[in-house]
């Protein structure tokens, strides 16, 4: 926000409107089913958000065709400074809601690196539709002939006392049947709120509530319950079918509009902020925080 601009930014964070995490960001702020986030390490991150995507896959049925230069990390930018962009801010999102997190002071990484995924030229034939490799790329190749593409990184490191963990992969084609995927795990003293999507799940993102060894399961599951009626007041319909290691939170289709609808609500949710003419106190300082993350890791990958 610049006020003597009168000029509003705001990111396009589309994932805090998908709606497993929006649930799984409401129960872990109920101390009753989720208790306090654990402090984690490096080995066993508190929260751990990893994300896996796909050069080639169908976008409306269609192949998706991208440009030559998205295999040029000079142009596209790597791994590092893309996904995990939206993974980082999901962290600040759910952990440390409506809190302002100061880079300088609340941060600290621990360990980043980055990798490539190694392209054939019939991949980048198949997935650009082009015949042949431009010559920026060419210069690229690996002595068998290879393109490595730095769309691949990770980052450890800690936020107000939390050992978090994010990651982005990308691999050529995903299995039959399968596309992106996203993982995410918060560890809390009573329970792990875990998103997964993989081949279990349908490849569609579902969460599960897995509590701690210790508890009453029947008393607890009978807390988790009361849990879900606070939530219903505004997501009715949401309930729980029982799982190998606890729970699976079901929901309705009605909630499960899609990625490309997520860009119709971010919308809406500035038009809103663009009405009130500011954003949240805490909106901008962790918009900084968050690419200072993302950067300072490419940095230090890239220094190794």
């Amino acid at each position: 926000m610049k006020p003597e601009k009168k000029v509003l930014l705001y990111d396009i964070m589309t994932e805090r409107f998908e709606i497993t995490t929006i649930l799984q960001k409401l129960l872990s702020q109920n101390h009753e089913v989720f208790g306090d986030l654990e402090k984690g390490d490096a080995d066993n991150p508190a929260v751990t958000k990893e994300s896996v995507h796909h050069f080639f896959k169908y976008v409306s049925g269609s192949k998706i065709n991208r440009p030559p230069w998205f295999f040029d990390s000079s142009q596209q930018g790597e791994g590092l400074v893309d996904v995990t962009t939206h993974l980082v801010d999901l962290i600040q999102w759910e952990c440390f809601p409506g809190k302002v997190i100061d880079y300088k002071e609340d941060i600290k990484i621990h360990l980043t690196k980055r990798w490539p995924t190694h392209i054939t030229h019939e991949q980048f034939m198949e997935v650009t539709r082009l015949d042949h490799m431009p010559e920026y790329l060419k210069k690229q190749e690996t002595g068998e002939g290879l393109l490595p593409v730095y769309s691949n990184g990770a980052i450890i490191y800690e936020i107000h006392g939390i050992m978090a963990k994010v990651s982005v992969e990308w691999k050529y084609k995903a299995p039959e049947g399968g596309g992106d995927t996203h993982y995410s795990i918060m560890r809390g003293t009573k329970s792990n709120l875990v998103i997964r999507q993989g081949m279990e799940e349908n490849y569609k993102p579902m969460l599960y509530i897995e509590p701690n060894d210790s508890l009453d399961i029947t008393r607890y599951e009978e807390t988790i319950q009361k849990g879900l009626e606070q939530i219903h007041s505004s997501y009715p319909g949401i309930t729980l079918e029982s799982c190998e290691n606890g729970w699976k939170v079901v929901i309705p289709d009605r909630y499960k509009i899609g990625h490309e609808a997520h860009f119709g609500e971010v919308t809406d949710r500035f038009l809103q902020y663009l009405v009130d003419g500011k954003l949240p106190e805490w909106e901008v300082p962790n918009m900084i925080t968050k690419y200072y993350i993302t950067t300072k890791a490419l940095e230090i990958a890239m220094q190794k």
